[in-house]
C-alpha cells in the first residue's frame, strides 16, 4: 500500500440529482459534491471499476455489490460507492440498465479522485484513455482503513484482474474486522 494515500483525496465531483423543479424530460441539476460530503464522518466502502457498460463491471462487479447491500451494511458501513472515470450522464444510464437501487454511482468524469489515490492506468490498448484500475476500499471519516488493489496494476495491461475488489472479498474482510 506504500503508493496509496492515508486519506481519500480532496476532489470535487460534478454529479447529477433528480430535481423535479426543473422543467422538460431531463429534470436533473447539477450539484457538486466534495469528499467530505461523500466520506465525511461516515464509514464508506468504495469499489472502483474502469468502465460503466464493460463485461466484467456489468455482469460480476456492480451487481455483487448491489446483491450483498444490506450484509455490508449490517457490518457498519453506512454507504457502499462505486466510482468510475466515466461522466455523470453515462453512469446515470448505467445504474438505470443495471437496476441499481442501492449502490451509489459516483462519476469520476475528469479522474481527479483516481489519479489522486494513484490507480489511474492509460486504456489506450481498449480504446479506453486513461481509466481506474480495480480496487476497493474502507474509508472512515476519509482515512483510508484498508484497500484491496487487483494484481498486476500497468498500463495498457493486457488482462483485467477481478480476484480481490470483489464484494464478497469485502464482505469477509468487514466480518472479520469487526
Amino acid at each position: 500500500m506504500a503508493d496509496i494515500p492515508e486519506r481519500v483525496p480532496d476532489v470535487v465531483f460534478k454529479t447529477r440529482v433528480r430535481d423535479e423543479s426543473v422543467e422538460g424530460p431531463n429534470p436533473f441539476r447539477w450539484q457538486d459534491r466534495t469528499t467530505q460530503d461523500i466520506f465525511g464522518g461516515k464509514r464508506v466502502v468504495l469499489f472502483s471499476l474502469p468502465g460503466a457498460f464493460t463485461p466484467t463491471c456489468s455482469s460480476n462487479h456492480l451487481p455483487r455489490y448491489e446483491e450483498l447491500y444490506d450484509e455490508i451494511r449490517a457490518q457498519g458501513v453506512d454507504e457502499i460507492v462505486c466510482l468510475s472515470v466515466n461522466d455523470a450522464f453515462v453512469m446515470f444510464q448505467w445504474g438505470k440498465q443495471q437496476g441499481v437501487k442501492n449502490v451509489f454511482l459516483l462519476p469520476d468524469g475528469s479522474g481527479d479522485f483516481t489519479r489522486g489515490m494513484g490507480m489511474m492506468v492509460a486504456k489506450d490498448n481498449l480504446g479506453f484513455g486513461d481509466r481506474s484500475w480495480r480496487y476497493s476500499m474502507v474509508v472512515n471519516d476519509g482515512k483510508i482503513e484498508k484497500v484491496f488493489i487487483e494484481p498486476g496494476k500497468e498500463d495498457n495491461c493486457p488482462t483485467d484482474p477481478y480476484e480481490v475488489s470483489d464484494a464478497d472479498t469485502m464482505l469477509n474482510y468487514l466480518k472479520s474486522a469487526k
